[in-house]
């Protein structure tokens, strides 16, 4: 097979990561059991010393003594002596190695048997236990003989050898078996020695040699299992499917066989588990028994796991094996089918329509039928093919891409191939009805030449003979086929598309036939109609008297009205603008007339079109959904002919490299455009044909969905300026010559910009027509929704032109407003009159208001050139709400505002192009500030109830109290500052102001009871305003104050707190009471932490039993 796709699949990078997870899992359980082997296995086995091992010269007999101490017994053998040294050392490793690979460091005790000996046996057979023993030797206990002679020269041997012996091992020499009963318990002894522990030997070398079968075969297990898992992953994959399946084959089976061993293996170690439990039941103090179960146990649970895990393996790997063999007969299907689909596409373009004769035609409609049939039969295979696919896919195979893209190809090849047979099909079919009626068309010219040869002179002579052959004329005429009487260019025009230069010279020939045997059959008939009224004699023709037929009952048309009316209908269809070339502006005019037989006069009436409002609506409601569809279908011609084709590789070598990766640039969001305009917005449209007054809820329940466009165009100029470098493109000069378009995509670009405005329009066309019926106000609404988004979409666009602000902007939330005005500056450390500060040159500053902040940015000069010029705004200062006030008014200009920050340490007086502007920005401006102060007064109020405060200071008279006044002007005398000092009388200041946010919270009460008859909007002398004032006085914290400063203090919620007097930089001096410490806080600072008690103090003053805040009239 070979083709790339297969390659990539094939590679060992491509394999499954389950997979591999799976070969390392079972690589890890392999090395954990062949450790375990390594450690219950001794390197000697039975079988090397099974000799000597059956002849019992030494034997483990499961007994312990002192300190866990394995016996070792030698009983008496006469044939000791005659062991080869190599012999007995391979007999000691291997009764040692036994304990010690179960409890490494265990020591040992030898009992050497020799009752039935002599001296020199034991002597011997002390030096070949000195010699030859391999492990930690604790003692050996030596029952001497037990003949009167012997055990004396024992004794006497024993005595001048013990230093030898001694200095080698510890030697005890027993003279009975009660002697051994001194060092070991009875219960570790055997039988032949006194004590109660049951040993065989026989049973002991089966159980032996099963237990080491048992672990060698386990060993074998092991390494079959990890040689068969390495043998699956590292196989490749071949190409032919014969092989695969070989492959499927073959290792089916070997994984059979090696389960059977496994199983077997498993059955023996159970049966040998069995033995052991049942030898541990009947002696509950043999502890090699206990071990050699936990051996047994711990192998076949690793065994188990080992099992496990291969299964796991081989499972993903066979998977893996049988789904690529799935993929290779499907390749090889998709790759038959497609080679007969490129066959058919061959035969397809073979094919020519451009027949010019009925025998061609029907010649090229039985090759296509004959085509279609072939087609049809490898479609439907496909289409099989194309089933069986997403049966792969669904059944999560691993080359599921692969597959989905051979089942998109397919759709795709059948698609293109059905579409074209269906075009060609209905060319002929178009060409074959041409041909037929020009036949049809022959046949009649020469059947009409026929005609007027065939009739007989000598029967005009007569009037009924000129009669008969006129209606004879008549009749043939009236059969003459609908084509010759459409005319030529219709039929050009209808059947434009399959006209070859023949086939319009034989319409041409028809016609002109046509044309000469028109003009004889005209010919003929004008001597007809001749000899016809050559024998009628004149008469005098007398109109017949009128009947008089029943009046209408219709009042419409009363004779009140007159005998005729004729009724005219205005009707401007919203949308179709008359061109401004048109020299006729008089709108579009449908004319009904009625007329009656008393008279012949007619009247004219005409209705205009606001008399007809349903009609009206209707036609808008008809272009709103019509230009919907266009629209949706122009954004899909770009998706599909221009971004998408970006990624067709047949276009590759048009497309400039650094294209590729700027598809999100060049078209923005288009396609989160198109998806909710074609599948919501414009069924949601759709559905309001019949009722057009409900699309203003359509619109307000998609509001937020528009939002998207303002994404879309605040990327616009960056699509523009990679628009303009690549204008040019061969790339895009392609896209536009297949999608047939006029304009360049540019132009298709501007489409979502225009609808947008589009909306609006239509809008306000419905909102005409429905004043006064149902769904009126959410016509208005939607209006409304739609210019507000308009204007966002022109704040956004401003505001990405924004240089030089640090932070993140999206921080300062939506922007709101933007524009430029005319702004002066004062601060506080350095006063300057008004009259003064009107004379200096003001700022030009364009300001962008946010619901967090106000920007102060200045205008940059346009770059670019012509249309191609954008603005840019240098930023220069950032004013956060939480510290912005404003007054409304300023004397001399009913333009001005002031917004002032930090509690007036900075005033910025704007002056706004219009009146309008400014009370928009104000309107904004107040909407934010009240925002601002309820969510601070519920702050407030979740520290606890509002306490009322008691002045702790001597009370003052209420002439002393300080007051403050507010008008829309300024006094006559002017101020030096625009502050004013909140002790003095003598500067008052009587502008409507509205504080910033570290103001009294209660200050928005004042907004509750603004008059709702009047403009709240529009600025008043005669409207009240509220100011706290601060006096000295001890009050309760209502609020925390961090400190901020080094001369600064802490303020906690509840702190009692006492205000001693302000300095000249509008600070307090603040003694904290309850905390001990003493600082200056600004006097913003101090109207947040204070609330209304300040307020409530003061009120207090002037009238105890008035709790509420005063509001000072202006005068």
């Amino acid at each position: 097979m070979g083709p790339a796709s297969l390659q990539e699949e094939r590679e060992p990078g491509k394999e499954s990561k389950e997979e591999m997870e799976s070969y390392h899992c079972l690589l890890q359980a392999g090395f954990q059991l062949e450790s375990t082997l390594q450690q219950v296995t001794v390197p000697v086995s039975l079988k090397e010393v099974g000799g000597y091992i059956e002849k019992q010269v030494a034997y483990l007999s499961g007994g312990r003594g002192e300190d866990s101490s394995v016996i070792i017994t030698l009983p008496e053998c006469s044939a000791f002596s005659d062991i080869p040294e190599e012999a007995l050392a391979k007999v000691f490793t291997y009764l040692t190695l036994i304990p010690r690979t179960r409890q490494p460091g265990v020591k040992f005790i030898i009992i050497l048997d020799r009752r039935l000996d002599t001296w020199a046996s034991i002597k011997t057979a002390l030096s070949r236990i000195a010699a030859s023993f391999p492990g930690n030797l604790h003692l050996v206990l030596v029952l001497r003989p037990t003949s009167f002679f012997h055990r004396t020269v024992t004794d006497l041997g024993f005595r001048f050898s013990q230093e030898d012996f001694m200095l080698k091992m510890p030697v005890v020499m027993l003279s009975s078996v009660t002697d051994l009963l001194r060092y070991i318990d009875e219960n570790q002894l055997t039988s032949e020695f006194g004590g109660t522990l049951d040993y065989c030997h026989s049973d002991w070398i089966v159980l032996r040699t099963a237990i080491e079968s048992f672990a060698v075969t386990v060993k074998d297990i092991a390494q079959m299992l990890q040689s068969f898992g390495t043998e699956l992953a590292e196989t490749d994959l071949p190409d032919e499917g014969k092989t695969i399946e070989y492959l499927l084959e073959s290792h089916t089976d070997k994984y059979r066989k090696l389960k059977e061993a496994i199983r077997s293996v498993s059955k023996e170690g159970r049966h040998l588990l069995s033995s052991l439990e049942a030898t541990g039941k009947e002696d509950d103090s043999q502890w090699d028994v206990k071990l050699d179960w936990e051996t047994v146990q711990r192998l076949l649970v690793q065994l188990r796991d080992m099992e496990s895990a291969f299964d796991g393996f081989f499972e993903k790997h066979h998977l893996k094996l049988h789904q690529y063999l799935q993929l290779i007969r499907y390749e090889q299907s998709f790759q038959e089918t497609e080679l007969c689909l490129e066959h058919l596409m061959t035969q397809e373009r073979e094919l020519s329509v451009s027949v010019n004769t009925l025998a061609q035609t029907e010649q090229a409609l039985k090759r296509l039928d004959s085509l279609e049939s072939n087609a049809q039969e490898v479609m439907s295979r496909a289409q099989i093919i194309i089933l069986h696919g997403h049966q792969l896919s669904a059944g999560h195979h691993y080359a599921m891409a692969l597959i989905m893209q051979r089942c998109n190809e397919l759709r795709h090849y059948c698609d293109t191939l059905s579409a074209a047979l269906k075009t060609k099909h209905s060319l002929l079919l178009q060409t074959h009805q041409l041909l037929l009626c020009l036949g049809q068309a022959q046949t009649w010219c020469d059947d009409g030449a026929y005609l007027l040869a065939n009739q007989l002179v000598d029967r005009f002579q007569s009037k009924e003979g000129a009669q008969a052959a006129l209606r004879d004329i008549e009749k043939f005429l009236d059969a003459a086929p609908s084509m010759l009487s459409s005319g030529l260019d219709i039929l050009a025009m209808e059947y434009e598309a399959v006209i070859t230069p023949q086939l319009q010279a034989q319409i041409g020939q028809t016609f002109d036939k046509h044309a000469t045997v028109q003009q004889m059959i005209q010919n003929r008939q004008a001597c007809l109609r001749k000899l016809a009224d050559k024998y009628v004699r004149p008469v005098q023709l007398v109109a017949p008297r009128p009947e008089n037929p029943p009046r209408s009952k219709s009042p419409l048309f009363s004779p009140k009205h007159g005998d005729g009316l004729k009724f005219t209908f205005d009707l401007s269809l919203p949308g179709k603008r008359a061109s401004r070339k048109s020299p006729n502006p008089n709108p579009r005019k449908i004319e009904v007339i009625h007329d009656y037989q008393e008279s012949r006069s007619c009247v004219s009436y005409s209705l205009d079109g606001d008399d007809s409002p349903d009609l009206l609506k209707r036609h808008v409601m008809r272009e709103l959904i019509d230009t919907e569809r266009i629209y949706v279908e122009e954004l899909l011609s770009v998706l599909l002919g221009y971004r998408a084709e970006m990624d067709n590789p047949a276009l590759s070598g048009l497309l400039p490299p650094i294209l590729r990766s700027k598809k999100d640039i060049l078209f923005g969001n288009m396609p989160e455009i198109y998806n909710f305009h074609s599948r919501v917005f414009l069924q949601d449209l759709e559905g309001c044909l019949d009722t057009p007054e409900s699309v203003g809820a359509c619109f307000l329940e998609r509001k937020e969905s528009f939002q998207m466009y303002e994404c879309y165009c605040q990327n616009k100029p960056r699509s523009e300026a990679l628009w303009r470098q690549f204008s040019d493109c061969g790339f895009f000069q392609e896209c536009q010559k297949k999608l047939e378009h006029k304009l360049g995509l540019d132009s298709y670009l501007l489409k979502p910009i225009q609808r947008l405005t589009k909306y609006q329009l239509l809008l306000k066309e419905l909102i005409k027509c429905s004043t006064d019926c149902e769904g009126a106000s959410e016509l208005q609404g939607a209006l409304t929704a739609m210019l507000d988004l308009l204007k966002s979409v022109n704040d956004s666009m401003h505001q990405i032109a924004i240089t030089g602000y640090e932070g993140d902007i999206c921080e300062l939330g939506r922007v709101l407003m933007q524009g430029s005005f005319s702004v002066w500056l004062s601060h506080k450390k350095g006063p300057t009159r008004m009259k003064e500060l009107a004379r200096f040159k003001p700022m030009q500053r364009h300001l962008f208001l946010y619901e967090r902040a106000l920007l102060l940015c200045k205008r940059r000069e346009e770059h670019g050139d012509g249309s191609d010029k954008t603005p840019s705004y240098s930023f220069k200062h950032c004013l956060k709400m939480t510290a912005v006030g404003i007054t409304e008014n300023v004397k001399g200009d009913v333009k001005k505002f002031e917004i002032w920050y930090s509690g007036r340490e900075e005033v910025y007086v704007v002056q706004a192009p219009t009146v309008e502007v400014k009370m928009a920005w104000l309107n904004e401006l107040r909407r934010i500030l009240t925002n601002q102060q309820k969510l601070l007064r519920d702050e407030a109020y979740q520290h606890g109830q509002m306490v009322e405060h008691m002045q702790l200071s001597p009370p003052l008279s209420e002439s002393k109290q300080q007051r403050v006044s507010v008008s829309s002007e300024d006094t006559e005398s002017g101020r030096s500052s625009p502050d004013p000092q909140p002790h003095s009388p003598k500067h008052q200041h009587n502008r409507r102001s509205w504080p910033g946010a570290h103001h009294s919270v209660d200050i928005c009460e004042g907004l509750e009871e603004w008059p709702g008859g009047r403009d709240a909007f529009h600025p008043s002398d005669t409207e009240e305003e509220l100011l706290v004032q601060l006096s000295p006085g001890k009050y309760m914290a209502l609020a925390d104050c961090p400190k901020n400063g080094p001369e600064s203090i802490t303020i906690k919620c509840g702190d009692v707190i006492q205000l001693q007097y302000e300095d000249s930089r509008g600070r307090w001096l603040v003694k904290n009471l309850s905390r001990r410490q003493e600082g200056f806080i600004s006097a913003g600072s101090l109207q947040l932490v204070i609330g209304d008690s300040s307020q409530q103090h003061s009120s207090r003053l002037a009238d105890p039993g008035n709790l509420k805040v005063r509001k000072l009239s202006s005068p």
